[in-house]
C-alpha cells in the first residue's frame, strides 16, 4: 500500500502544485522520484511528529495541500493535540498518513502497534476517517482525501497486501462498499484485513460490505443492511473506540431491531512475540477465529443448533 500511495501522490503532484509532502524521518527512499520531481516540495521533519503536524497546520493555512506521512502511531497518539487544536480546530485540509496500522508491525511489539488510532482520532470533530483495503483503493482514497475540503486521516497498511479489487474502485467519502451477497448475517470490515473477511463470509455465506470510511458512517446503508437483524464488525483495532462501536452507539440511537457482534483486537497489550498472521489469530480475527466466533454467536441467538 505504501507504494501505491508514494506513485499516486507523485501523480497528483504533477497536477496540483500545491500538494506538499512532510515525513516523519521515514520514506526517504520511498520517495526518492517525489523529491527528484519536486524538490521543493518534500520536507523531511525528523523524529519530530508534533513540529511536523504543526508545520504541516502553517503550510495549508498558506494555501497548499499538505500530508503528513510516518508509522502510525507516530503519526496519531503522538500528534494528538496538534492534530486536535492546530488541524482539526482550524479545519485544515491536511491528510495524516498512518503507514503500517493495525499489527502491520505486529513483530516489533505494543510501540509500533497502532490498534487505538481510529478511537483517538473519531473523537475529534469535522476529521474525516479514511480505511482503504489494498494498493488500488489506497490511490482512489488518496485522490478523495486530497479533493476533500477538511482534515483527512488516511489509514494505510504497510506493503504485501493481497489484492482485493481489479481496478482502482470509485470512492466517495461516507459510502459503503458491499463487495458479496449471502443469505445468514452481514459482515463489515475496513482496511487490509478484508481478504480474511471475504474468505470468512463465504464460508458463512454471509453478506460482507467494505467500510472505507469509518467516519462519517453511511448511516442509510447501515440502516438497509440492520433490516437483516444480523450484523458483524470485524477490524484490526481495538473493540473500543473502533467501527463495532461506532456501529453499537449508532445502532443504540436509532433504534434499530438488528443484533451486533464485534470481534476486533482484545482491551489489552499484545506482547507475546509473533507476526501479523499469528497476532490476528490470537485476536481470532484471521478466518478460522471469524468463521468459529460467527457460528457460535448464532447458535446461541438460537439461529442454528
Amino acid at each position: 500500500m505504501r507504494n501505491a500511495f508514494a506513485a499516486c501522490l507523485e501523480e497528483l503532484a504533477a497536477q496540483d502544485p500545491r500538494i506538499v509532502l512532510l515525513s516523519g524521518d521515514i520514506g526517504n527512499r520511498l520517495f526518492d522520484r517525489f523529491k527528484e520531481r519536486f524538490p521543493g516540495r518534500f520536507y523531511n521533519c525528523g523524529v519530530a511528529e508534533a513540529n511536523m503536524t504543526g508545520v504541516a497546520a502553517g503550510l495549508a493555512k498558506a494555501g497548499l495541500r499538505p500530508l503528513t506521512y510516518t508509522i502510525t502511531p507516530f503519526n496519531t497518539t503522538r500528534c494528538l493535540e496538534f492534530i486536535k487544536l492546530d488541524i482539526c480546530a482550524h479545519r485544515l485540509p491536511v491528510v495524516v498518513v498512518g503507514v503500517g496500522a493495525g499489527l502491520s508491525y505486529a513483530e516489533l511489539g505494543p510501540t509500533h502497534h497502532a490498534c487505538d488510532d481510529l478511537g483517538l482520532l473519531g473523537l475529534l470533530p469535522d476529521l474525516t476517517l479514511l480505511c482503504p483495503a489494498d494498493a488500488r483503493e489506497t490511490r482512489a482514497a488518496l485522490r478523495a482525501a486530497l479533493a476533500h475540503a477538511g482534515p483527512c486521516y488516511l489509514r494505510l497498511g504497510k506493503k504485501g497486501e493481497p489484492d482485493v479489487f481489479d481496478a482502482e474502485p470509485p470512492f466517495e467519502i461516507g459510502a459503503l462498499r458491499p463487495l458479496r451477497a449471502g443469505r445468514e448475517v452481514v459482515l463489515l470490515t475496513y482496511g487490509p484485513l478484508l481478504p480474511e473477511v471475504l474468505a470468512a463470509g463465504a464460508a458463512l455465506d454471509a453478506t460482507v460490505v467494505a467500510v472505507p470510511t469509518v467516519k462519517p458512517l453511511d448511516t442509510a446503508g447501515l440502516a438497509a443492511l440492520a433490516a437483516t437483524g444480523r450484523l458483524v464488525t470485524v477490524e484490526e483495532h481495538a473493540l473500543r473506540g473502533g467501527l463495532g462501536a461506532a456501529v453499537a452507539a449508532w445502532l443504540a440511537a436509532s433504534g434499530q431491531p438488528a443484533r451486533l457482534l464485534t470481534l476486533g483486537v482484545p482491551d489489552q497489550f499484545l506482547v507475546t512475540a509473533g507476526g501479523q498472521e499469528a497476532q490476528r489469530a490470537a485476536c481470532g480475527i484471521d478466518t478460522a477465529g471469524i468463521v468459529a466466533q460467527v457460528r457460535t454467536w448464532r447458535q446461541q441467538l438460537g439461529d442454528v443448533t
